[in-house]
C-alpha cells in the first residue's frame, strides 16, 4: 500500500510502498477514505514537535482520519466490516501515557491503518468522509478546550487568537454554546472576515493600536472570561493576560515551545486569573460533535479548503506551512 512516512532523525517525508498491516487483538483495520492535514503535521516536519513515545525512527503521519472498517481483529465486538467510522487521534496506553497516531504510532496518511477499536466513532451517511475526518483535532480539540478545560457556558465572553484550522471551529462552537461576545484575533484580513462569517462579534488585528480599548468596550469594561491561544505565539499570551476579566482564564492550545511569562503577578493574583494548558480530546467529544452535525447545529461544509491526492501530501504540507490562501483544512484522499 501507499503510506506517507517521516523519518524523525532526518525529518524526511516520503510517500513509500509499505506492507498492508493486519488487525491484531482489540484492533481493526480501517480503509482510509480521507485524512486531514494539520499544522501539527507541519510542526512534526519542521522539528517544532517530536513524538513522545514512538518506538523506532519512522512513522506514518496523519491523525485526522475517517474511513471504513476493513478487517476485524480478535476480541473486537460492536463493529463490522463496512462500518463508516472516524478514528480518534489519541489513546491512553497501559502505562497511562497518551499516545497520538501519526506521531507515536502509524496514522492515516495511507491506504490502510490499524486502530484500537475503542477509538472508533460511527458516522452517519449524511456526514461525508472529508468533513468527518477533520472532527478529531480540528473540531474536537477546541470543543474539549471550551467545554472541559475552560468550562465555558452561555453568556461568558471569549477571545480566540489564531483563526486557523482550530480557531475557526472554536468560534462556531462558542456560538453554539451561547458565549457572548466572541472576539476573533488574527493578523490576516481573510481570517478575520472568515471569523465574522461564522459568528464572531468582533474581529481584530492584534496590531490594532486600539486593540485593548475595543476589547474592553465590547465587554463593558469587564474584560475576557476566557482567551484561547490557538496560535502558539508568546505575543498572544502577553496581549491576552492583561485583558482577562476577574477569574478569567487563558487557555493555551497552540505550542510555542517557549517559557510563559506573566506580565504582572499582582494583577494576575488580584484578579484570580488562571493559565491552563489543553491538549487533544476524548472519544466522547468526537461523539458529541457527530451528534451536533446530525442535529444540524454544526456545519463543517465550509471547513474543507481543498481535497488532494495522497501523492500530493508534500504539496499539502508546504501549502499549510506557507498559509497559502489561508486554508482551514486540506484533506488527503487516498
Amino acid at each position: 500500500m501507499r503510506a506517507g512516512r517521516i523519518t524523525i532523525s532526518t525529518r524526511q517525508f516520503e510517500i513509500v510502498d509499505h506492507p498492508v498491516p493486519e488487525a491484531g487483538v482489540g484492533h481493526v483495520r480501517v480503509a482510509v477514505k480521507a485524512a486531514g492535514v494539520c499544522l501539527s503535521d507541519v510542526h512534526l516536519l519542521d522539528s517544532t514537535l517530536s513524538p513522545g513515545y514512538l518506538e523506532g525512527d519512522v512513522v506514518t503521519m496523519g491523525h485526522e482520519v475517517a474511513g471504513v472498517v476493513d478487517q476485524i481483529g480478535e476480541g473486537v465486538t460492536g463493529w463490522k466490516v463496512g462500518d463508516r467510522v472516524i478514528v480518534c487521534a489519541g489513546i491512553r496506553d497501559e502505562k497511562g501515557r497518551v499516545r497520538t497516531q501519526g506521531f507515536d504510532f502509524d496514522g492515516g496518511f495511507a491506504d490502510f491503518m490499524i486502530a484500537n477499536a475503542d477509538t472508533l466513532v460511527a458516522i452517519h451517511d449524511q456526514l461525508s468522509f472529508e468533513e468527518a475526518c477533520i472532527i478529531p483535532d480540528a473540531v474536537s480539540t477546541p470543543w474539549a478546550a471550551i467545554t472541559h478545560t475552560a468550562q465555558m457556558r452561555a453568556g461568558l465572553s471569549s477571545a480566540v487568537f489564531g483563526i486557523g484550522g482550530l480557531g475557526i471551529h472554536a468560534i462556531q462552537l462558542l456560538k453554539i454554546i451561547g458565549c457572548s461576545p466572541i472576539i476573533a484575533v488574527d493578523p490576516l484580513p481573510i481570517a478575520r472576515e472568515r471569523a465574522l462569517h461564522v459568528g464572531a462579534d468582533l474581529a481584530l488585528d492584534p496590531a490594532d493600536p486600539e486593540f485593548a480599548k475595543k476589547v474592553r468596550a465590547l465587554t463593558n469594561g469587564r474584560g475576557i472570561d476566557a482567551a484561547f491561544d490557538f496560535a502558539g505565539v508568546n505575543a498572544v499570551r502577553a496581549q491576552a493576560l492583561p485583558l482577562l476579566a476577574e477569574a478569567g482564564k487563558l487557555v493555551i492550545i497552540g505550542i510555542a515551545s517557549e517559557p510563559i511569562t506573566i506580565p504582572s503577578d499582582m494583577a494576575f493574583v488580584y484578579k484570580r486569573n488562571q493559565i491552563l494548558g489543553h491538549y487533544g480530546s476524548e472519544v466522547h467529544h468526537t461523539q458529541e460533535l457527530v451528534e451536533l452535525v446530525r442535529a444540524g447545529k454544526l456545519d463543517l461544509s465550509g471547513s474543507i479548503s481543498s481535497i488532494m491526492a495522497l501523492e500530493q501530501a508534500k504539496e499539502a504540507l508546504a501549502q499549510l506551512a506557507s498559509k497559502s490562501d489561508n486554508p482551514i483544512r486540506i484533506v488527503l484522499r487516498p
